[in-house]
Order: C-alpha cells, then sequence, then structure tokens
C-alpha cells in the first residue's frame, strides 16, 4: 500500500520510497523528512478541496505532501487505527 492510500488518522511504517528515475529531487527529498525504512506514520488531515494535500505526521513533524508525493512511499499498516 502507498501513503495516498491511508485511510484517514492510519498509522503505517515505511518500506521504501519510489525513485523514478536517477537522481529523483522528490524521493530525495521526502527521505530527508523522514520518509525512510521503517519508521512510523500517521494520516493526520486531508485537504478540503479534493482531499490535497494529505497531512502526515512523522515522529513529532507534520508534512503536507500531494497526493502524488505521497503515492511514492510504500508502507505496510499498523492494525488499528489511532
Amino acid at each position: 500500500m502507498t501513503l495516498s492510500d491511508l485511510p484517514l488518522h492510519a498509522s503505517a511504517r515505511v518500506e521504501s520510497v519510489q525513485d523514478l528515475h536517477a537522481n529523483d529531487a522528490i524521493a530525495r527529498r521526502l527521505r530527508e523528512l523522514g520518509f525512510v525504512n521503517g519508521e512510523e506514520v500517521r494520516l493526520v488531515a486531508r485537504g478540503p478541496v479534493g482531499g490535497e494535500p494529505l497531512l502526515f505526521q512523522v515522529g513529532f513533524t507534520r508534512f503536507a505532501l500531494r497526493r502524488s508525493e505521497a503515492a511514492r512511499v510504500q508502507v505496510s499498516a499498523q492494525g488499528a487505527q489511532a
């Protein structure tokens, strides 16, 4: 599953970030923000228009991502929603 598929208020663990090409700036930025293997993330909120942007929490920090950016992060569900 990808971050863009995560239900609202659900937690998941990052498995990988998809590189679309060599030196992919978006994938590198996502990793620098903390979307790395094993890190827990939670979908906190969705934007009012078309559900964009998506607001994710990684640790104590929150990031707003476009749906297309969130779709590049592969995650595994953590079970029960928080």
